[in-house]
């Protein structure tokens, strides 16, 4: 079961006179983190390392940004594992202090800010989601937005042209019975477009 998080956490440790300051979050997926890692970057210029990692399925990443290869992101990215957590972006920012740590203690150093970060946070549980995507009359529009509700579906989209054309996003386990339901409910007046896995 993978989790992700319910909101950011932050801890700042500070290790001979260089400090570490990490960040785990929520993050779709490598493009929001990239915009995440500028962000950082711009709110601090001074300092000497913005390392990074995401665990996001297909979209996973580890960055060391100048450090030691081995010791800064791909180590993050193990803690983040180690939580069973997904979607989720691990960041330090560290500011040098003057006195250089050697590879083991670098390793400990972001392994230990991450760590901490992560100490009582709220974990939630990661829910698979589809979207789908149906073309139906104007006479079963209520009846689909009805069982959409009903369903707990998020309604993405409507359009009206000859059909009324809905995308809904749903929990992947409400999707046959939704599905089971206005297929009857459409006798045979109902056109699936498309169903999709929304996760990687």
């Amino acid at each position: 079961m993978a989790f992700s998080l319910a909101a950011p956490a932050h801890h700042e440790l500070v290790i001979k006179k260089s400090r570490f300051i990490a960040c785990v979050e929520p993050v779709a997926g490598r493009e929001q983190a990239l915009v995440r890692v500028a962000q950082l970057k711009a709110a601090h210029p001074d300092a000497a390392h913005v390392c990074w990692a995401l665990l996001a399925g297909g979209q996973s990443a580890a960055h060391d940004d100048g450090e030691p290869g081995g010791t800064a992101g791909r180590p993050m990215l193990e803690v983040l594992r180690h939580q069973d957590l997904q979607g989720v972006m691990a960041s330090v920012v560290r500011y040098f202090g003057g006195v250089k740590l050697g590879a083991g203690g670098l390793l400990r150093a972001y392994t230990d800010a991450v760590a901490q970060a992560l100490m009582g946070v709220e974990k939630i549980e990661r829910v698979a989601k589809v979207q789908l995507q149906l073309s139906v009359p104007y006479a079963l529009e209520g009846r689909v937005r009805r069982e959409a509700e009903l369903a707990q579906a998020q309604l993405l989209n409507v359009s009206h042209g000859e059909l009324v054309t809905l995308h809904l996003a749903l929990a992947q386990n409400a999707m046959e019975p939704l599905v089971t339901r206005l297929n009857e409910a459409g006798m045979g007046q109902l056109t699936w477009l498309e169903i999709a896995n929304r996760d990687n």
